[in-house]
This record gives C-alpha cells, structure tokens and sequence, in this order.
C-alpha cells in the first residue's frame, strides 16, 4: 500500500490547501513530488539536512553532486551567492522564470550554488511557503531518464516520498539548460530546455542605461538617440534603456523633448518614466548619468556597480570644463535644443566605443 499522498491539482484552479499542505510537509522534513515546466522533480527543504541526506539515498545519488536551490523569487538571488556577475542578472531577467539553472559563487565562502526559478505557478507558491527555499532535482532515479509526466514521476518514487502533486504532463518535458558563471568564460554544462546560441546571445548582449532626475529629458534623449544609431547600424547587440532617480514611474515625457527629438525624426510620445532600481543596474554593462548627483543615487542603490557607472561627457571623452548636462525642464526651446546637442555628440562617441 502506498505511503504517499498523492492529490490532484489542476493548474487552471489551483487548490491553495494543498499547496499550504506540501510546504508544511516539507517545513517539516517531509519530501514532496512537485511539477514543474521541465520535468518532475522531488523537494526537500534546503534547511533540513536529514530530509536532504532522505533525498540523496531514495535518489541513489552520489553526495558529492549536489542539488541546485530552487527560489520563487528573483531577488532571493543575493541570500545564496555572492560576486554576481553582470552575465547572471541578464540571464536572470531574460529567462526567470523558465528552464535556467545559473551556478554562481555561493556565500558559503569557495564553494559554488545552482539556482533556478522554475515557471510552475504551483510549485512557485510551494516554495515560497518553505522556510529557506528548497532543492528539487528531478523525481526519478539517478541514471534513469526525467519524468515528463506525473505517471513517470511516481513510477519508482511511490511510497518513497510523502508527498506528491500530480498536475498532467509538464509544458517542456526537456531539463533545465545550466550555464556556470563561477569561471572567467561562461561553461555550459548541460544545454535543456534553452539552446545554448540563445544564451550566448543573451550574455554577449552590451546592456547600456541612461540615468537622469526624473527620466522625461535628458536619459530620454540618449536613449533614443542611441537607439536610432544602433538601428542606423543595423546592431541588435545593444539593449539601451532610461530611468530617473525620483520621479516615480509612469510619467510621460516633457513636451520640450517631444519637440526636439521630432526634429531628429524620433518619436517619443510612448515613452512613460521609470525609477532607477537595483535590478535595472545590475544588469546594465554601462550606466551613463548626466551629473554627479545621479552617479551618487544609482550607487546607493546598488553598491557593486561602482565600475560602471560614469558620467555620459566622461565615457565620451568630452572636456570642455563642463561634464554635468544641465536640466532643460522648465527651460526654453532653444535651451532644450542645446541640451540635445549636447547629448547627441556624447552619444555618438558612445555608440563607437560599445
């Protein structure tokens, strides 16, 4: 007779009871089978050795390959590594969540972490009611294939497991892709669910950030300027993107740059502001603002960018006794137009040096 208890959950209309059920289970010490948009995997809470030492031994798996932590959150990221790399976070943004697993260098000092934030609404909510996350390696013995489907998944592990979610056949049924950013050149030790030329693209991709007060001028104008260079150039290489340091998000821009941006033949009446965060700099390569103040916003926000945040004259290599770019709002056309001038030379040395 079966000791697990197996429930139905349709992912349409998901029963909150048992997902409060699986974490108490896991708090607890238990192990559950989860579904996920790869394969099934079997969960044990990260923080009680005994039910991961259960996990090791019912898998038949060797102690010395551990098990990747799998979050419901993106920011959780910080909590299990350290001297993140600028490579991570755009993988992160681009493919959280999703069939990625990032080894990074972990915060228990030289040894290294597996991450990964599953596209699975019901094992996200799971997860995020377990004290310290979780480790879900696939439900199936260690040798044999992944279990695509619920009837794979319990075929060996029935009466092993104490739990288990049973929601259909899983979306990709191929593993996660896994990339190591521990190393100076990204390593790829298995290519799943994410070919291996997409996340190549992703890493090589130049991310460039304009920073300005309320991101309705001036970061508008060199992000827009930038843009039109780089379709000019015909480079898909460059994501360029604009925020400000306090104006709250949603705003539109000020009609002085709509009017002199429309000169240039750009149109951005769609644009509406964004406020700098911490996400948005760490996964930029460059941030550019356009006076001190700005530099000493983004870095209060994010500490570890310190290396890549620069003045736009600065990177530009423009001295001409005036490396801040004056504010235009509230100023005249013909201010407006100086301000974009001077902006667009920057830019135009920045587009030759990224």
């Amino acid at each position: 007779m079966s000791l697990t208890k197996i429930v139905r959950i349709d992912p349409r209309h998901i029963k909150e009871d048992y997902i409060h059920e699986a974490a108490r289970i896991l708090n607890s010490g238990g192990l559950a089978i989860l579904p996920t948009e790869t394969v099934y995997g079997v969960g044990a809470s990260m923080l009680n050795q005994k039910a991961v030492t259960r996990l090791y031994e019912i898998k038949k798996r060797p102690q010395d390959k551990p098990f990747s932590v799998h979050i419901a959150r993106k920011d959780k990221v910080e909590e299990f590594a350290r001297s993140i790399p600028v490579s991570a976070y755009k993988l992160i943004d681009k493919f959280w969540p999703g069939p990625l697993t990032v080894i990074l260098k972990s915060v228990k000092g030289g040894a290294t972490v597996g991450l990964r934030m599953p596209d699975n609404e019901i094992t996200l909510k799971v997860i995020d009611e377990v004290h310290g996350s979780i480790v879900l390696p696939s439900a199936n013995l260690s040798g044999n294939p992944p279990a695509k489907d619920f009837e794979e998944a319990i075929k060996d592990l029935d009466g092993l497991v104490d739990f288990a979610i049973d929601a259909g056949e899983t979306r990709l049924g191929l593993e996660s892709s896994i990339v190591d950013l521990t190393k100076e050149n990204p390593d790829f030790p298995r290519i799943g669910a994410i070919r291996k030329e997409d996340l190549d693209r992703e890493i090589a991709k130049k991310n460039v950030l304009f920073i300005c007060t309320g991101n309705s001028c001036r970061s508008v104008m060199a992000e827009a300027i930038l843009k039109k260079i780089m379709r000019e150039q015909k480079r898909d290489d460059v994501e360029v993107s604009s925020a400000g340091i306090m104006m709250i998000s949603g705003i539109g821009v000020s009609s002085g740059t709509k009017e002199a941006l429309a000169r240039e033949g750009i149109d951005v009446t769609g644009h509406l502001s964004h406020k700098i965060t911490k996400e948005m700099a760490r996964r930029s390569d460059l941030i550019l603002v356009m006076e001190k103040v700005h530099e000493d916003a983004v870095l209060r926000v994010a500490p570890e960018v310190k290396n890549r945040v620069f003045l736009l004259k600065e990177f530009a290599k423009i001295d001409d006794g005036h490396l801040n770019i004056a504010d235009p709002i509230g100023k005249s056309s013909d201010f407006y137009e100086k301000t974009l001038a001077s902006i667009k030379e920057a830019v135009e040395r920045v587009s030759k040096l990224i």
